[in-house]
């Protein structure tokens, strides 16, 4: 009988491992795809004739209605009153209500600043100094979630600061930022480390929120999580919108929009649902693993939007702009090799609590 329940136990672990990473990878997916799709999406929008900064915040906010069948799907399905993901209470509507604006309010900011750096810099130039968003990140994490720097974690996060660092003095030296003012050049670069900065501190405070007030694993929390803040920047967002003025000359750029009137709908359609993919997997990995991971997949993700840039774009592919992808990558790898160390190290932890006998037989014995 005992081996049977042994066998059953680890039968059982084996299903939840390969579940979680399963889930791991789904949000992985969801993000790359999302972040890549919209950023290329971006720049093209600004390219072919956009220059609406406040409308590019807004299509990376606004998307999330189209989150709500899905939403009310998850709250339609049966609950497991045993679940150990569900013993928590729920905070107060008002303390909710407070994590979700603030977040909400800070993602408005970071989100304009990103816009204004893709209208000013090439979007390989763009992407890669938004890698910075990881050491910005550990950094915050440090203090906000207790987290550990290691050689390896602080191996990633010299990699990835030199090759953000080295490809944004190499394009402000090399005529990728032909055609922009050198004022708008350094407002650009300016507003897309602010962004990395405000990014890595919205992550922080995002795994501090599901960790001290939201107590609670599910997708459910995820989902409130995404339409609640979402929300919240979208309301500071149309206000920035409409008093800028930026909103009465919508129908002019559209007519003028070099791709016509019906490729700017869908540009603006597709980078509005691709940036909510990129949510759900960013938000999904900051509750199953933590804000640094999520964070070091995004920035893997990055060199992916150079490449693509070429052959879109036609942007240049030197021999800096590849030893910068290559140092990113490695940096990535860096990360992922000490996150598997410490989930070897927490397994290996769980299986002696489990094989330990409980207080009563010690006692006994």
């Amino acid at each position: 009988m005992e081996d049977t329940s042994f066998t059953n136990q680890r039968t059982n672990n084996l299903r939840k491992r390969y579940r979680r990473w399963f889930k791991i990878a789904l949000y992985t997916v969801f993000l790359l795809l999302g972040q890549s799709v919209a950023t290329l999406l971006g720049r093209l929008y600004y390219d072919k004739g956009g220059k609406s900064k406040w409308l590019g915040t807004l299509v990376q906010l606004a998307g999330f209605p189209v989150l709500f069948p899905y939403y009310l799907c998850i709250l339609s399905a049966p609950k497991n009153p045993i679940s150990n993901n569900n013993t928590h209470p729920r905070q107060p509507s008002s303390v909710l209500a407070f994590v979700y604006v603030s977040i909400g309010l800070l993602m408005a900011l970071n989100c304009y600043l990103f816009s204004v750096g893709l209208m000013y810099l090439p979007v390989s130039t763009y992407s890669l100094i938004c890698s910075t968003q990881l050491a910005f990140n550990a950094f915050f994490s440090f203090f906000l979630n207790k987290l550990k720097f290691t050689a390896s974690i602080i191996n990633s996060l010299v990699l990835l600061s030199i090759s953000s660092t080295l490809l944004a003095f190499q394009s402000a030296d090399s005529g990728d930022s032909a055609g922009v003012p050198k004022g708008k050049y350094v407002i650009g670069f300016i507003c897309t480390v602010a962004a990395s900065a405000g990014y890595g501190l919205v992550l922080s405070l995002t795994q501090l929120a599901f960790r001290k007030v939201l107590k609670r694993e599910t997708f459910k929390e995820i989902m409130d999580m995404i339409i609640y803040q979402s929300l919240a920047a979208t309301c500071a967002t149309l206000v920035g919108f409409f008093a800028s003025g930026e909103w009465k000359v919508l129908k002019r750029e559209m007519k003028e929009y070099e791709l016509g009137e019906a490729s700017y709908m869908l540009n603006l359609t597709w980078t509005t649902i691709s940036w909510q993919l990129f949510n759900i997997g960013c938000v999904g990995l900051v509750m199953d693993v933590s804000a640094l991971f999520s964070n070091a997949i995004s920035v893997f993700g990055l060199p992916i939007i150079p490449i693509m840039a070429v052959v879109l774009f036609h942007e240049k592919m030197n021999g800096i702009k590849v030893i910068s992808m290559v140092l990113a990558v490695w940096g990535f790898i860096s990360y992922v090799y000490q996150h598997s160390l410490d989930d070897l190290k927490s397994k290996a932890e769980n299986i002696d609590v489990q094989k330990a006998p409980p207080p009563e037989e010690k006692l006994n014995r």
